[in-house]
C-alpha cells in the first residue's frame, strides 16, 4: 500500500518527484509575520489564505508533493494560546484541507488545459519533532532530557498523528527528526495505531555522517528497517554539502525501507533534499527543473534556504 502510492507518483514524474521548498519564507514574502512560538502554523489562526497561497506557488512552480503547514503546529502548542482542544484540533485538520483544496484546484484547473504539464500532486502532513514543539533549540541537539522516554514521546505525538491522519492526507511526513529514541517512538506509535497512510521520517544531520544527536544513522535505519509502517526515509534541515553521502549511506543501509518506497532496485534509488529560498514563481519553476534534473543525473545537487524534506528520485549509479 504505502509503496504503491510512491511508486506511482515517481512513475508520473518520470523517475524523480521534487517536493515543495521553504513554507515560512514563503509566507514571509506574502507579508505574514511569523515571528511566534507556533512558527508558520500560527498563520492557521490568523491568516490560512496566505498557506492556501503558497501552496498554490509551489504547485505552479512544479512541486510533485506540497507539505502542510504543521510542522510547529501541536495541540500543546495551541492551548498555550487559550484555545480549546477541539478548536486546536480543528486547526490540525485545516492544515491538511488547506493544502488538499490547494492541490485539487489546482489540479482541475490544469485539467482545462490542452495539454497539462503537471502532475496530480500529492498532500503530505507535516509533523515536527518534540524539540519543535519546545522552540529551545533541542530540535537542532537531540537533547530532550533524562526525564523523556519512548512512552512519553508517543503521548506527545499520538492524538496530533491521529488528528492528521484522520484528515486524509495521501502521506504523513515526520520531519528533521534529531534522535534515534523519537524515530523509534514514531514506528511504534504507527503500528499502535494502526495509521493506513504511508509515512516518511526524515532525519537531521550538522556533520553528515551522526544525527544531530550524535548517534549513528545505521541505528535509526536499522528500527526502519524492523518497520512495515514506514515508506520513505530522508534528510532535512542539514547542510547541503552533506545531503549525497547521506543518501550513499542510507541505500547501504536501508535497503528494506528503499524496496518498499518504489520497488526499484536499492542501489537506483536515492533520497534528495530540496531547498528554496522566497522565490518569485518564475525562479520557483527553474529551481524545481533544476532539481528534478540534478536528481535524475544522480549529483544530488541542493539549493537554499531551510525548511526542506525527502524528494524521491531513480539515480544513475
Amino acid at each position: 500500500m504505502a509503496g504503491g502510492v510512491v511508486e506511482e507518483l515517481v512513475k508520473r514524474a518520470g523517475g524523480c518527484a521534487v517536493i515543495d521548498g521553504g513554507f515560512a519564507t514563503q509566507l514571509e514574502a506574502l507579508g505574514a509575520d511569523i515571528n511566534d512560538p507556533l512558527w508558520s502554523a500560527a498563520c492557521l489562526i490568523t491568516k490560512p489564505n496566505l498557506i492556501k497561497e503558497v501552496h498554490l506557488q509551489y504547485l505552479e512552480a512544479g512541486a510533485d508533493v506540497i507539505i502542510s503547514s504543521s510542522y510547529q503546529a501541536t495541540i500543546p502548542g495551541f492551548l498555550a494560546r487559550g484555545l480549546l482542544i477541539e478548536e486546536a484540533e480543528g486547526l490540525l485538520r485545516t492544515s491538511v484541507h488547506l493544502a488538499l483544496e490547494a492541490r485539487d484546484e489546482f489540479w482541475k484547473s490544469t485539467l482545462r488545459k490542452s495539454k497539462p504539464v503537471y502532475n496530480r500532486a500529492l498532500v503530505a502532513a507535516s509533523v515536527g519533532s518534540y524539540g519543535a514543539y519546545l522552540a529551545d533549540g533541542s530540535e537542532y541537539s537531540g537533547s530532550y532530557g533524562d526525564d523523556i522516554t519512548v512512552e512519553k514521546l508517543k503521548d506527545f505525538h499520538r492524538r496530533r498523528l491521529q488528528v492528521l491522519a484522520s484528515a486524509r492526507p495521501d502521506l504523513i511526513a515526520f520531519e528533521a527528526i534529531p534522535n534515534k529514541m523519537e524515530a523509534q517512538a514514531l514506528v511504534e506509535l504507527l503500528e499502535e495505531e494502526d495509521i493506513q497512510v504511508p509515512s516518511w521520517i526524515c532525519f537531521s544531520s550538522v556533520d553528515g555522517k551522526h544525527l544531530c544527536s550524535g548517534e549513528s544513522f545505521e541505528d535509526c535505519l536499522q528500527i526502519i528497517n524492523a518497520s512495515e509502517t514506514v515508506a520513505i526515509v530522508g534528510v532535512n534541515c542539514t547542510p547541503p554539502q552533506f545531503v549525497e553521502g547521506i543518501i550513499r549511506e542510507f541505500k547501504k543501509v536501508c535497503h528494506c525501507s528503499v524496496q518498499r518506497l518504489s520497488q526499484y532496485p536499492p542501489a537506483h534509488v536515492f533520497l534528495i533534499c530540496s531547498f528554496a529560498d522566497p522565490f518569485s514563481n518564475s525562479k520557483l519553476r527553474r529551481q524545481s527543473r533544476c532539481t528534478r534534473t540534478a536528481a535524475r543525473s544522480g549529483t544530488g545537487e541542493t539549493r537554499g534556504g531551510c525548511r526542506s524534506s525527502a524528494s524521491v528520485a531513480r539515480a544513475s549509479t
